[in-house]
């Protein structure tokens, strides 16, 4: 399997990745992708929640130089810049990114008020993590992402690779069909480092003011944005 796709040159080969191994087609997937996308061309967005650590772990094994980066709002928990340092330890090899918005907190709150994330979430969303995105994936085919089809309904029909329209690459999910307790049983089993949030019931962590504990049954998202209709911070979204 040595075709390149490219948004481009878009091909749908999804279905042609064995998936009755252990990782459930994620190791050929990765394989797959870190042998046809140059380093320069391809980078995985962590957001180092539980998905992301076991990403992070199957990446080490096929590419331990690979570039990661992470969307750096400033309004993160201590507990997520936590696990950043201890997985930098553990994977020393690998180039962790801590990308930041081309706005300061104080220069946001200067431009669009106080707080913008209580009046408008989808503007603080664009300006902390869609545009720092997109200044990332400038330069690259490809970007890879923890994604999990059982997360939320939104994420459902997610492929192993996607044509991203908003970014206009490829977007790569390799975790598509795993569960939330083959993802912990993974961690467990290998004894990885992880956000200890999750052990009080924040299934997904994205920036403190705008992520609450929701148990870890049902949509995993619903204590994203509580309250607001609001389950996607634009990153997944056309």
């Amino acid at each position: 399997m040595t075709a390149k796709v490219t948004y481009q040159d878009w091909q749908q080969i999804s279905e042609t990745f064995p998936t009755g191994d252990e990782s459930k087609g994620a190791r050929a997937v990765l394989e797959w992708a870190y042998s046809i996308y140059p380093s320069e061309e391809i980078v995985y967005a962590s957001s180092f929640g539980a998905e992301a650590i076991v990403l992070i772990d199957l990446i080490h094994q096929v590419k331990p130089d690979a570039h990661i980066v992470f969307l750096d709002t400033g309004l993160h928990f201590p507990e997520t810049y936590e696990v950043i340092d201890k997985i930098e330890a553990r994977f020393p090899t690998l180039r962790i990114e801590r990308k930041q918005p081309a706005l300061s907190l104080d220069e946001q709150a200067g431009q669009y008020g106080s707080a913008l994330w209580k009046r408008d979430p989808g503007q603080c969303c664009n300006i902390r993590k869609v545009i720092p995105l997109r200044e990332t994936l400038t330069a690259k085919q490809a970007w890879i992402t923890g994604l999990r089809r059982e997360q939320a309904p939104t994420r459902a029909t997610s492929e192993f690779v996607n044509k991203d329209e908003k970014f206009q690459n490829i977007k790569i999910c390799p975790l598509i069909y795993w569960t939330w307790d083959d993802v912990w049983a993974y961690i467990k089993e290998k004894d990885l480092p992880y956000n200890t949030l999750h052990d009080h019931q924040y299934p997904s962590i994205g920036c403190f003011p705008c992520t609450q504990p929701a148990g870890t049954d049902g949509d995993s998202r619903a204590g994203r944005w509580a309250g607001s209709g609001k389950t996607e911070c634009g990153l997944h979204t056309r």
